[in-house]
């Protein structure tokens, strides 16, 4: 369940990442929309950092080494 929340997480990130883009090009960043965005965003990513580290204390998730 947990990696469900942290891939639905990263995919609401690049939704976000998307929405901030389209904002950016149409309103020439003259609107709160884009900022609105990065608001989302940032908020998503402190949200998928603490799912991170409970799904790594509660032992659902394993880190590894880069060359292991």
């Amino acid at each position: 369940m947990i990696k469900f929340l942290i891939v639905l997480t990263l995919a609401a990130i690049v939704a976000s990442l998307g929405t901030g883009l389209f904002h950016l090009v149409k309103d020439e960043g003259q609107s709160k929309r884009m900022v609105n965005a990065l608001t989302v965003r940032i908020a998503l990513s402190v949200l998928l950092f603490v799912l991170l580290f409970v799904a790594w204390k509660g032992g659902m998730i394993q880190p590894h080494g880069v060359g292991q």
